[in-house]
């Protein structure tokens, strides 16, 4: 079964209106697993830092009622308000303030299911993050949120086609956060009825990416020239001080689009383990900054081959921040 969504309700979803107008065309979905794959990958590799910070806008902050969302963001906070006192919404009043203070955004965490006291937690817990890792992290969460939506608009588009209110996973619908297994069970039934199968991919992105942030300009770099190496000596690791000239395979290269992306591998479900290295053209973007080129090396162990790998800079003229992103 073919299913639509609109672009308005795709908005409603994420609050992103990059991501909604990437996604409307890409609609009709055969399954809700084909759509959540198109949202990660869009939201992931294609809506810039002021999409992201656009969807992050869109959300009203923990433990407030909201009045918008289609009574989404009401829905989730369900469970965190009906344990919440006056003091813990006093405390968590208090912490979200000065977490937006800190960051410059709206503290975001899926809600569903969780407690006052779990996500106040939570979020004095994120507060230590440094700004880029609690960047990362806050897009990761919106994603969920996301998925969590889409789930639920997937749910009822396909009961508002269906010609029968007995279905299974109307049944078994119980509460927000049961949305993505019961989509999961809507999906398998109606490919199996419709004597279809759909092949998904494991990755939605290749598995080392990278995203250049000029802070300075508080905009994307766009422009850098980047590449991937391999350390080839299988019987050594590059050691602080050795000389390795000759010694790293190159895997890739590009250049950083608009959206300060770049990338240098081909989509695979496994990557080869081993030491990797990201050297980032930095002199020629800034050539009056502090750094003629910035080097990031890291190691993918054998028990890591199909995890992603986000790699993401932090740059100024006198600094640089790495970690690894989600």
């Amino acid at each position: 079964m073919q299913l639509s969504i609109l672009e308005k309700d795709l908005l409603a979803c994420c609050g992103s209106n990059r991501f909604a107008k990437q996604m409307a065309p890409a609609s009709p979905f055969s399954s809700f697993q084909v759509a959540l794959s198109t949202a990660q990958d869009i939201w992931f590799n294609k809506v810039d830092v002021n999409g992201w910070l656009e969807a992050f806008s869109a959300h009203p902050q923990i433990g407030e009622i909201p009045s918008s969302n289609k009574g989404w963001s009401k829905g989730e906070q369900s469970t965190a308000l009906s344990t919440a006192t006056g003091s813990s919404l006093q405390e968590l009043s208090e912490w979200n303030i000065r977490y937006r203070e800190k960051f410059g955004f709206v503290f975001l965490i899926r809600a569903s299911g969780r407690s006052t006291d779990d996500i106040l937690s939570e979020l004095k817990r994120r507060y230590k993050n440094r700004p880029i890792v609690e960047f990362e992290i806050t897009a990761q969460e919106q994603m969920k949120i996301t998925e969590l939506r889409l789930g639920e608009l997937f749910l009822t588009k396909e009961n508002a086609s269906s010609t029968t209110d007995t279905h299974p996973a109307v049944v078994a619908k119980k509460e927000d956060d049961c949305v993505n297994i019961i989509v999961g069970n809507i999906s398998a039934s109606s490919e199996v009825s419709a004597g279809k199968s759909y092949s998904v991919p494991t990755q939605t992105r290749p598995p080392i990416t990278t995203h250049v942030l000029d802070v300075s300009r508080g905009s994307p770099a766009a422009g850098i020239e980047i590449r991937l190496e391999m350390w080839k000596d299988t019987l050594s690791r590059p050691a602080f001080g050795e000389t390795d000239i000759g010694r790293w395979v190159f895997q890739g290269s590009s250049t950083t689009d608009e959206d300060g992306r770049g990338e240098f591998m081909s989509m695979v479900d496994a990557v080869n383990p081993g030491i990797y290295r990201i050297s980032f053209n930095t002199g020629k973007y800034r050539p009056s900054g502090f750094f003629p080129y910035v080097s990031v090396v890291f190691e993918i162990r054998e028990s890591q081959r199909l995890e992603h790998f986000h790699v993401p800079l932090l740059l100024s003229p006198f600094s640089f921040t790495t970690c690894r992103g989600s």
